[in-house]
């Protein structure tokens, strides 16, 4: 029981900083200021997190599986080999911030990559985040392109790669108001449509 009280404030915590990441950035989520967010003693956050590094690390952690169920629970049937490029549309969608839960959690992404140029290990969650997604999409597109439903003469590790740059690139375009959630989605659309058979 104690160790599930452990986990259960680490995540309590965690939403909390969370929430501040995305309002305040990176600067505005100090141990102080979790513990008031939260509503727990500073000394409950210290026992929990001995470091703000320690701290960031467990929300980037956090915020992670949660996008992945999120996208997960919206996709369509992924026993359906005939969906492989439904599913691809789906999950790179999934990734962009187009209302906004998916805006706050662009905004504590950024604000992540931000910090992770200075934090070795922010950068290597970082590298193994953007691996296990680059494997994903790899896996989607193959399975189009076995069942026909891309082009055959894809490179598919070079697509995959693309696809994600393209995501970041429309976050970011996102946040800034140079796109908006509609013609970001008519953007990825256009780019998946390129993918299909001429």
């Amino acid at each position: 029981m104690p160790h599930a009280h452990h986990d259960s404030r680490r995540r309590q915590i965690a939403r909390a900083v969370f929430d501040l990441i995305s309002e305040r950035g990176m600067e505005g989520a100090t141990l102080r200021e979790a513990a008031t967010r939260a509503g727990v003693s500073l000394g409950a956050v210290q026992r929990c997190f001995s470091t703000k590094e320690e701290m960031v690390v467990f929300v980037m952690d956090h915020m992670n599986r949660q996008v992945s169920q999120r996208i997960r629970a919206a996709l369509p049937d992924p026993a359906d080999p005939e969906a492989a490029m439904e599913t691809l549309e789906h999950t790179l969608a999934g990734i962009l911030a187009l209302d906004a839960p998916s805006q706050a959690e662009t905004r504590v992404w950024l604000a992540f990559t931000a910090q992770a140029v200075h934090h070795p290990q922010l950068a290597a969650l970082h590298r193994e985040q953007y691996a296990a997604l680059t494997d994903l999409l790899t896996l989607l597109l193959r399975t189009a392109h076995d069942r026909g439903q891309a082009r055959p003469d894809l490179d598919i590790d070079a697509e995959a790669d693309a696809l994600l740059t393209l995501t970041d690139g429309l976050n970011v375009q996102l946040l800034l108001g140079h796109h908006t959630p509609d013609t970001a989605r008519t953007a990825l659309t256009r780019r998946i449509n390129t993918l299909r058979p001429r």
